[in-house]
């Protein structure tokens, strides 16, 4: 599957999972170590508000201030930017454009495919958070880990941008296992 095919499964599931966050949610911590729920949304409205227009070659202006938003606001404002985000990676020569990314600037191509394991892994720490069920296809999140195994380089495994990968069985699920590639504790 491609790149593409997979950011067409997982947007639009991380909109939905948000969408079923209850308002006394947004306080709730979650499996990304410094987020809760909150800062989650206005983590990926924010990304997602200054990648998109890269990726049309545009620079982008100041980006969506997520804390501006209600908690009511904050799912419509998830699936509003992550389908313009969508819109983006899918337009033409989207995945050559150069976009800057917090430890530098990268082909539209890789940007997309950290967007696959960060979408993966945030609708996890969304749904583990709020207590909602969220197995996505085994097959779409071994590809996905994968992608994260090439991706993730030594250096970025601050404690902040991913934490040590934490074990877990090599039989376990492959969005268990992808979750624990990115340092995340898991159960079983």
């Amino acid at each position: 599957m491609d790149v593409i095919s997979q950011l067409e499964s997982i947007l639009p599931t991380v909109s939905e999972v948000a969408g079923r966050v209850r308002p006394e949610q947004f306080d709730d911590p979650t499996p990304c170590a410094t987020f809760a729920v909150r800062d989650l949304f206005s983590h990926m409205i924010g990304a997602a508000s200054q990648f998109a227009p890269q990726l049309r070659g545009q620079t982008p202006s100041a980006p969506v201030d997520p804390t501006a938003l209600s908690d009511a606001e904050r799912p419509a404002a998830m699936r509003a930017t992550l389908e313009d985000l969508l819109a983006a990676v899918k337009a033409p020569g989207a995945l050559g454009q150069t976009v800057e990314l917090p430890f530098g600037a990268v082909p539209g191509e890789v940007l997309a495919r950290f967007l696959t394991v960060d979408g993966m892994v945030h609708t996890w720490d969304i749904a583990t958070a709020t207590g909602q069920e969220y197995d996505p296809d085994d097959a779409l999140a071994g590809s996905v880990l994968a992608t994260a195994r090439d991706l993730i380089a030594p250096d970025m495994r601050d404690g902040d941008t991913f934490a040590p990968e934490t074990v877990v069985a090599d039989t376990a699920p492959a969005i268990v296992r992808l979750v624990a590639f990115t340092g995340r504790s898991v159960d079983g």
